[in-house]
């Protein structure tokens, strides 16, 4: 194995990373005003802006899985418990103690076990728990007529996709934190994401291939 300075992060993938952050940033913000936890907004403005918020994520998010399932990308996200425990045994207790992350970056496998597995809850049911009992919460004028004892469905509505909603801000919440461990800092963990270029093990042959047919992904070697 060679360690080589690769484009892992498409500008596509680079492009819905951000809009994600913003756009969940902004959700953060006016549905914390929505429930009454800040004022900085007018409740009717923080309805609107939560809105339209939701609806570009939506939009994003067909459109990402769209891209995923057409370029294979999606086996970067699919679990594996392979290495899973070595990874979870690093962020408990290894990081504190000043050890090695045991997950080398691959060509083929850019998350570790522990990133994988947790996109994947997000991206297949955090994301459309949410996405579903927000439009349903937006519709409602439209259907609720329609079903008995509609204020316990609204309630019910409301409160799964605030528990959603929380589950995201906990995700953010450690996904920053475990940013700033490893020994690398913070900007190290982000620049790949900026750039697109982050350094990963490859076998003889992927450098072959690489350097072939796909030469703009590697940046020269030095010296």
């Amino acid at each position: 194995m060679v360690k080589r300075i690769v484009k892992v992060y498409p500008r596509f993938e680079r492009f819905w990373h951000w809009s994600q952050v913003i756009l969940i940033l902004t959700l953060m913000v006016t549905g914390f005003g929505i429930n009454g936890l800040h004022g900085f907004v007018s409740f009717g403005t923080a309805v609107t802006v939560h809105t339209i918020a939701a609806l570009l994520l939506l939009a994003l998010w067909i459109f990402s899985t769209f891209w995923l399932v057409t370029t294979g990308t999606w086996r970067q996200f699919t679990p594996t418990l392979e290495g899973m425990m070595h990874v979870i045994f690093y962020y408990a207790v290894g990081v504190f103690k000043g050890k090695k992350h045991p997950y080398r970056k691959v060509l083929w496998r850019k998350h570790n076990p522990l990133q994988a597995a947790t996109y994947f809850v997000l991206k297949w049911i955090v994301f459309p728990v949410i996405w579903i009992t927000g439009l349903l919460y937006l519709t409602f004028n439209f259907w609720g007529s329609a079903v008995t004892d509609a204020s316990f469905w609204l309630w019910l509505l409301a409160n799964l996709h605030l528990l959603a909603a929380y589950v995201i801000v906990t995700f953010l919440i450690i996904h920053l934190y475990l940013l700033t461990v490893g020994g690398h800092g913070f900007g190290a963990h982000v620049k790949p994401m900026i750039t697109g270029y982050d350094e990963v093990e490859l076998t003889a042959e992927e450098e072959a291939y690489l350097e072939a047919d796909e030469p703009w992904r590697l940046k020269p070697q030095e010296g």
